[in-house]
């Protein structure tokens, strides 16, 4: 099958299932739709695909989004980011701890694939890391998958019991295409200079970059069209479900419980964590959570353009989490490496 073919019947996929869940009126459902009928797809022997061209198209449109939804007293507020970003740190440990042990012990996964499993992002790092021989790279893919897609799924739902965001930084004025297509043209050319810097997410940050400085100096005010922001969850559902391309069932199957579990467990700290930080700081409970949660910065954005939070809180710290990760995941794969050596010498 043409890929042209295979990427547009996966964009139809994803289509159906984000209209299908938005009807429910869950927070987020159109990422939510798109991101589970594709995967279910996938698994089901689907050749899934999002070309790197339109996944990059997306990334802009991602960053544009969340340019646009920076809170107004998103300056005043950061003073209250260190707490939160101690937080994470301290959360990062414990989830790596508490899920390679897990992994380990219970579930018997080798040392290398338990720890890289563990770490809350970061997937190509890990992944680069995991095909020089640490850990098993099959595994680690697949729950790093599980993780996001999990994370994109149930973090709708749990909005629901969850105060409506008030941090949203659209205007009910929509902005005019003219001017929409200057600040597009500037997010897609500065997510290409973060990109060839080699940052993190760079088509993401650097689109969210250009976006949050032309509003925050008065370049444009007005939101963006909603059938832009319902295009942008089609097809980042669309992306996040086409991971599970090339997999087979016997495949997910053999590392999906012990996904699951460490999953749950990630959840229930970022969970603990969100809740003791929501008693320092004035900030919604829901926008903390999404702060310090393990999803991708990508999803995670997204979802809080879905539900009204603020992106930059959201933003900074997923790239201070990607950043923590740079330094801890070497450090990992040394000790684990270390630790086999060890185990070989007689």
């Amino acid at each position: 099958m043409h890929w042209a073919l295979r990427t547009g019947l996966t964009l139809i996929i994803a289509a159906i299932g984000s209209f299908a869940i938005s009807t429910l009126g869950i927070p987020g459902g159109m990422l939510m739709g798109g991101a589970l009928t594709v995967s279910v797809a996938a698994l089901s022997g689907f050749p899934a695909t999002m070309p790197n061209g339109l996944r990059n198209v997306l990334f802009v449109c991602v960053g544009l989004s969340m340019g646009a939804n920076v809170a107004p007293d998103t300056l005043q507020l950061i003073g209250q980011w260190p707490i939160t970003l101690g937080a994470l740190a301290l959360e990062l440990v414990v989830i790596v701890l508490v899920c390679g042990i897990v992994l380990r012990r219970l579930f018997k996964f080798d040392t290398g694939t338990a720890y890289l499993s563990s770490f809350p992002g970061h997937l190509s790092f890990i992944m680069a890391l995991a095909s020089t021989g640490v850990g098993n790279p099959r595994q680690i893919v697949i729950i790093q998958v599980q993780r996001v897609m999990f994370l994109t799924l149930f973090a709708p739902i749990g909005a629901l019991f969850l105060p409506v965001g008030h941090y949203s930084g659209a205007s009910t004025e929509l902005i005019d295409m003219t001017t929409l297509a200057m600040v597009a043209a500037g997010c897609a050319f500065v997510g290409w200079v973060f990109t060839r810097l080699k940052m993190p997410a760079g088509y993401v940050l650097g689109s969210m970059a250009c976006a949050t400085a032309m509003k925050l100096t008065g370049f444009f005010d007005g939101a963006l069209p909603p059938i832009l922001v319902d295009l942008t969850f089609v097809g980042m559902g669309a992306l996040i479900g086409s991971r599970f391309a090339g997999m087979t069932r016997a495949e997910f199957m053999q590392a999906a419980f012990g996904g699951t579990v460490s999953t749950a467990i990630t959840v229930a700290i970022t969970t603990a964590f969100a809740l003791g930080v929501s008693f320092f700081v004035s900030m919604p409970i829901g926008q903390i959570w999404l702060g310090l949660s393990p999803g991708g910065l990508e999803s995670m954005g997204a979802l809080g353009i879905a539900l009204g939070y603020d992106t930059a809180f959201i933003a900074a710290h997923h790239v201070a989490r990607l950043l923590m990760l740079t330094i801890a995941i070497p450090l990992v794969v040394v000790l684990v490496k270390g630790r086999e050596a060890s185990a070989l010498r007689p």
